[in-house]
């Protein structure tokens, strides 16, 4: 196959019948005034909408594009801890060894919750909790993995296990690893489906939904605060920007704190079912220890692979990550030589200078943002969160409160360098640095 190969540029996700954002947005005008206008419908800001107006507030949802737009329903659909990138030594070196053991927990929370809320709210998005294999793509970093398994299993109770190269094939139909890490706990899910999921728990509990709301300027103080759309304003108490990689320059505090990064996602055509239990025998998801990480997983039916990574532009350029998403594929699983790519997609996520997730206030405006990458085990969480923030409620507590969000000096939320980054960690991956 070449480069010049047709694939519907779309998400896979966005393929099933059911998910139908549209049908939860208000065709009216939002109201003048509100209790809480949440900026954003991804899953931070419809969790944070959920809370809210089942504790009876008037809540007003706006969203730029459509419900789901964003990476909430564009990502790999891999379900872990959304561990810090940092690591637990790392975090120990910057806050100190209870704080990094208090935050290393918090994320297990975060996927133990997201997992116990949608089988409490009865939300059907494919849901599989068969664990993760992360293969070591160099001997050296076999003995990596296996020391952080070891620390996150004795100070976390991680549930974990290595698994040697000579028995990888019992995890991945790939001679390209030299062993590598499970992660029972994990699993995978549909993102658009947990996204519709959510949309329909929200209007049942009477928050309003809207489309096409960009918003221009957030204004006045704290408890009297003017949102403003081109068309339209709203006075409310309470704000929560839940944007994180679509934040817009106008948001210009927000902006300036986060560094968007364009990840890419591809669907195989459909495949015989043998082919995918030889690919991945026990239906796992899968990634690496590539410094451009891979991740991939069965789809939920078992019938093609979804595989994902960064892309090296930032805008949306679906003939370059398809070409490199491909050739990664083909060196993991060369059996797939001739697998035609039928779906391509990408979408923004937000990294931060700490490499951590910030939940937070200012001038009266609440966020929670910088899920760096890892947003599905974290999203539904934090948008709880700070909706529990705004109701005054101390269960809103989060061990990430105290933590500063900060900018760097020059930095506006345009990251041009990272074009230049993302291709020396290629090229050091190639190299094997």
């Amino acid at each position: 196959m070449t480069g010049s190969e047709n694939f519907t540029h779309q998400p896979f996700w966005w393929t099933d019948a059911r998910f139908q954002p549209d049908n939860y947005v208000q065709s009216d005008l939002p109201p003048q005034k509100a209790d809480v206008v949440i900026i954003g419908a991804g899953y931070t800001g419809l969790s944070a909408a959920l809370t809210l107006a089942r504790a009876g507030r008037s809540v007003v949802v706006l969203e730029a594009e459509r419900p789901g737009w964003g990476c909430s329903a564009r990502n790999g659909g891999l379900l872990g801890p959304s561990f810090h990138k940092l690591g637990l030594k790392g975090l120990e070196h910057a806050y100190g060894k209870e704080k990094a053991r208090a935050i290393m927990l918090e994320s297990l929370d975060c996927m133990r919750s997201l997992i116990s809320f949608v089988e409490k709210e009865e939300i059907d998005c494919e849901v599989v909790m068969r664990g993760r294999f992360r293969g070591a793509v160099r001997p050296t970093h076999y003995d990596n993995l296996a020391r952080q398994v070891e620390i996150m299993q004795r100070d976390l109770g991680l549930n974990a296990h290595m698994v040697p190269k000579s028995e990888q094939h019992d995890e991945i139909g790939s001679d390209l690893y030299h062993g590598g890490a499970v992660y029972e706990d994990d699993g995978t899910l549909q993102p658009a489906l947990l996204l519709q999921g959510l949309l329909r728990k929200v209007t049942e509990a009477g928050a309003r939904i809207y489309g096409g709301q960009a918003v221009q300027d957030i204004s006045g103080s704290e408890g009297k605060l003017t949102v403003s759309t081109k068309n339209h304003s709203l006075i409310v108490r309470d704000i929560i920007v839940a944007t994180n990689g679509y934040t817009p320059k106008n948001l210009q505090w927000f902006r300036r704190r986060l560094i968007p990064i364009r990840s890419a996602v591809t669907a195989t055509e459909e495949l015989p079912p043998e082919k995918i239990l030889e690919l991945s025998p026990k239906s796992r998801g899968h990634g690496d220890t590539h410094r451009l990480v891979f991740y991939y997983r069965p789809s939920a039916d078992g019938k093609r692979m979804i595989f994902g990574g960064r892309a090296k532009d930032l805008k949306d350029n679906p003939q370059e990550y398809v070409t490199y998403l491909r050739n990664a594929m083909r060196r993991i699983y060369p059996q797939l030589q001739s697998v035609r790519i039928e779906y391509a997609w990408s979408g923004v996520v937000a990294y931060t200078f700490d490499h951590t997730p910030h939940v937070g206030k200012v001038d009266g405006v609440h966020y929670a943002m910088g899920y760096c990458g890892s947003g599905v085990g974290r999203a539904v969480y934090f948008g709880r969160k700070t909706a529990l923030k705004v109701l005054g409620d101390p269960e809103g507590r989060t061990e990430l409160d105290d933590l500063p969000f900060e900018g760097r000096p020059l930095y506006t939320g345009s990251p041009w360098f990272m074009p230049f980054m993302i291709r020396w960690h290629a090229f050091a991956d190639r190299m094997g640095w």
